[in-house]
């Protein structure tokens, strides 16, 4: 889909630099490190131990990209939600409610059925930028035909 499309976009800058900066930070800390070692001490490792820290280097790093990329987009018939371990795509009509209340973590989505969805993009630590762009994302979902529907006060 084009980005013309796009009526609204959201990710939090906070933690994208972050997450940013702790991936650098590992990358050099970890590579530093592996070069001071003296070369007998490298080659107690053995390939298993070196794939397996790789792996779980990999991991860790894959983590931080996550982090630092999710976002909310507004289309004119859907909403895309990218957060840290899966993306959701709904259309207008399964937008049920857009709750964002002082003390909450991030924006909850309700969808059709009152399933809870955190978007994680619009998080409290941006402060006022998160508060207006969750009224800015509900006043998309109103425009193009989110359903109200009652959400369980829980």
């Amino acid at each position: 889909m084009a980005a013309a499309d796009q009526q609204f976009t959201f990710h939090p800058k906070i933690v994208a630099v972050m997450s940013t900066g702790m991936g650098l930070s590992l990358i050099s800390v970890f590579g530093v490190i592996w070069l001071r070692l003296a070369p007998e001490s490298k080659e107690t490792f053995t390939l298993f131990q070196r794939l397996t820290l790789l792996a779980f280097f990999g991991f860790v790093l894959w983590l931080l990209y996550r982090l630092a990329t999710v976002r909310v987009t507004a289309y004119p018939d859907r909403l895309r939600v990218r957060n840290v371990f899966k993306s959701y795509t709904l259309t207008w009509a399964e937008v049920s409610a857009l709750r964002f209340r002082p003390g909450d973590a991030w924006l909850q989505l309700f969808d059709a059925e009152g399933n809870r969805l955190g978007i994680l993009a619009v998080q409290a630590t941006e402060g006022r930028r998160a508060s207006v762009a969750a009224k800015e994302l509900a006043a998309v979902a109103r425009a193009n035909g989110a359903r109200p529907r009652p959400t369980p006060e829980s």
